[in-house]
């Protein structure tokens, strides 16, 4: 039984029933739209946000969830998946999932009013049903993801990131959706803010490890889906390389600024920058870092009884920084 199996397996029963209400959630009066969001449903990733809206959810609940839920998920995912369709717009991808993007199949213009129409979806969805409270989790992580971005871009061109900053990018574009996914499941069930709050912190942390391992993978040689190399040639300042840049000698941090910035398309360069990385510890100090965060999130479950939802979750923090892809 695969990892994804595993933990699914507490949540079985919802995530079928999800995976009904989800494709349910975009429907529309018109043809085309119907046709793009059926290519989306078959087409799903690992669905882990939702997996975490339920564990979540039954863990703080001793086991309940309840229509609050089911939306809260949809909503999430329908976010998520129109967060995916003006990423690959904006990107320039024509593949998702080993698949063509929504854009390589219908063209830039279609592609950014289905995320458009998905977003407004998810919206009316909270709003039609008076979910209010769970409107503003989602609204923050929004508002966050596109700061997150933005902010990105904006550092990106002066390659000046501390590791403050860099923390404060991860935190907004990555981490805010695992932490709104963890906040809905428990708001769905239960109205205490300090124990939502806790659980919201549990996902953001969660969300930073997963950031990392990410950052990682730009150093491995494994066959991940993503080549080798790839943040340096797309000049994106990831945690290894900046603990470097903020540890060596000025010579040498001119050589990686001017390697980057100028030598990006280079492999023989990128490869010696991914060496001298290696070398000056990058990597050892970015897995130390995404194990701080894991365990911190741990330690916030503590305190809940052990149950096969707890254990899930547990799990899925586990794989979170083992994951191979």
């Amino acid at each position: 039984m695969n990892i994804t199996t595993q933990i699914k397996q507490p949540i079985v029963y919802e995530m079928e029933l999800f995976e009904k209400k989800f494709y349910e959630s975009m429907s529309s009066k018109v043809a085309l739209l119907n046709r793009i969001t059926y290519y989306i449903v078959n087409r799903k990733g690992k669905q882990m946000r939702p997996m975490f809206v339920f564990l979540m959810a039954k863990m703080v609940s001793k086991g309940e969830v309840n229509e609050r839920t089911y939306r809260g998920a949809c909503v999430i995912e329908l976010i998520h998946t129109a967060t995916l369709v003006h990423d690959d717009v904006v990107d320039d991808s024509n593949r998702r999932r080993g698949f063509f993007s929504i854009n390589a199949l219908w063209k830039n213009k279609i592609a950014v009013l289905v995320g458009d129409y998905l977003l407004s979806k998810g919206l009316l969805l909270s709003i039609d049903h008076g979910d209010f409270d769970l409107l503003k989790i989602i609204s923050v992580a929004v508002r966050e993801m596109s700061e997150g971005e933005l902010l990105q871009i904006e550092k990106a061109r002066r390659l000046d990131i501390t590791e403050d900053v860099y923390y404060d990018i991860i935190r907004k574009k990555t981490a805010t959706l695992i932490a709104a996914c963890c906040a809905l499941g428990a708001r769905s069930v239960v109205e205490d803010e300090v124990e939502v709050e806790k659980m919201r912190k549990f996902g953001e942390l969660i969300g930073m490890a997963f950031q990392i391992k990410d950052d990682l993978f730009d150093y491995s040689e494994e066959a991940i889906g993503k080549p080798t190399g790839i943040d340096i040639k797309e000049q994106k300042m990831t945690l290894p390389l900046i603990h470097v840049l903020n540890n060596c000698t000025d010579k040498e941090k001119s050589w990686l600024i001017n390697s980057i910035k100028n030598h990006n398309k280079d492999k023989k360069r990128v490869k010696e920058v991914i060496a001298f990385v290696k070398n000056n510890n990058g990597l050892a100090y970015a897995e130390n870092k995404m194990v701080e965060f894991q365990q911190e999130a741990l330690q916030l479950l503590n305190h809940y009884p052990e149950s096969d939802y707890k254990a899930a979750l547990i799990l899925m923090v586990n794989y979170v920084i083992e994951r191979k892809k």
